[in-house]
């Protein structure tokens, strides 16, 4: 028997056979976790925003809005406060109950914490959860935002320790550990992922996994991401990653995090229909909804309802998004 409360003592072996068992084997796992853990049929759904676009100082190379390559992005000044309220009013009408905001700096600048900590509030009072990413915090500056009424925050590991220098150079592992530590410390929700489809191997997708399962408690979130490849970055051309190589990533996730919001996030815009019901049925219960994420496109409300309608799932509700029907009993191994 194996019991679906979370383990933090996972090996790197036991997360790579689950992640190389037969696909079917490997979603049947999965599925009696979510069914154990999760309301059936339930989605949560989260919008994103970026509050400020472009001209970051760090050099991941994934991405469109570093300073360090020439994607064509402009970069932008911090939004208005009144702009982000009223794209939070939209977003919270088409359905979401989470809502992210995403800011292109290396790190928090103790000059803009009021303006984020006002963000924050207002989002906050219009009866949805708050996320943000921001880089590299220090530990008032974690407070701050929990004070202002901040849910969630964003901080990816990306990838797995061996194969992160090939990403980024200008932070660290341990800077991404650190940020998280300072969050936790607030007391603040943790939103944990990577991206799939740099270039690295499946035995970095496993390392990835076995990082986040070493974070205690786990992330309440783990996005999933796939690599949207923009042209002007290193890894733009790195070779398409499988939708079933998702999915299994996305199983093994539900697995080794039974309690945690799965997140199959950036990349959906590529992928099938069909794909993204795999991805579904592998355990991801949640997504980002509307018709952009930072820079990329994302489907849309009406490609959204028409999937999750041909799946016969509802949007999670408010109640629900904050205290999913979680079970504690065993499942069979």
């Amino acid at each position: 028997m194996t019991e679906t409360t979370p383990r933090f003592d996972w090996t790197r072996d036991e997360i790579a056979a689950l992640y190389e068992a037969p696909l079917d084997t490997l979603l049947g796992k999965a599925l009696g976790v979510k069914a154990e853990n999760w309301a059936d049929g339930k989605v949560q759904k989260s919008q994103l925003l970026s509050i400020k676009t472009g001209g970051c100082a760090e050099d991941c190379g994934y991405c469109s809005q570093s300073a360090h390559f020439d994607t064509g992005l402009k970069a932008e000044k911090l939004m208005p406060l009144e702009d982000v309220v009223a794209e939070a009013k939209r977003a919270k009408a088409g359905g979401a109950d989470r809502f992210c905001m995403g800011a292109a700096w290396r790190e928090l600048k103790d000059r803009d914490v009021p303006k984020v900590a006002a963000m924050i509030s207002a989002v906050k009072a219009e009866g949805l959860e708050t996320c943000v990413t921001l880089g590299m915090l220090k530990p008032e500056q974690a407070n701050a935002l929990k004070a202002a009424g901040l849910d969630y925050y964003n901080h990816n590991l990306d990838t797995s320790p061996e194969y992160y220098d090939t990403v980024v150079s200008t932070r660290t592992y341990d800077d991404r550990l650190e940020t998280l530590s300072y969050c936790r410390e607030a007391g603040i929700n943790l939103c944990v992922g990577g991206i799939l489809g740099m270039g690295e191997s499946r035995e970095d997708r496993i390392g990835l996994i076995h990082e986040l399962s070493k974070l205690k408690p786990h992330p309440e979130s783990v996005p999933i991401n796939m690599l949207v490849p923009i042209k002007g970055t290193p890894l733009g051309e790195s070779p398409p990653i499988s939708v079933v190589e998702m999915a299994r990533a996305i199983a093994v996730c539900r697995i080794v995090f039974p309690k945690s919001w799965v997140r199959l996030s950036a990349g959906r815009e590529g992928m099938t229909e069909e794909g993204q019901a795999l991805c579904m049925l592998a355990g991801a219960n949640s997504i980002f909804v509307g018709d952009r994420l930072l820079t990329t496109d994302n489907p849309g409300e009406t490609r959204d309802d028409a999937l999750l309608k041909a799946m016969g799932f509802e949007h999670a509700s408010r109640e629900e998004t904050a205290t999913p029907a979680r079970k504690t009993t065993l499942i069979g191994a």
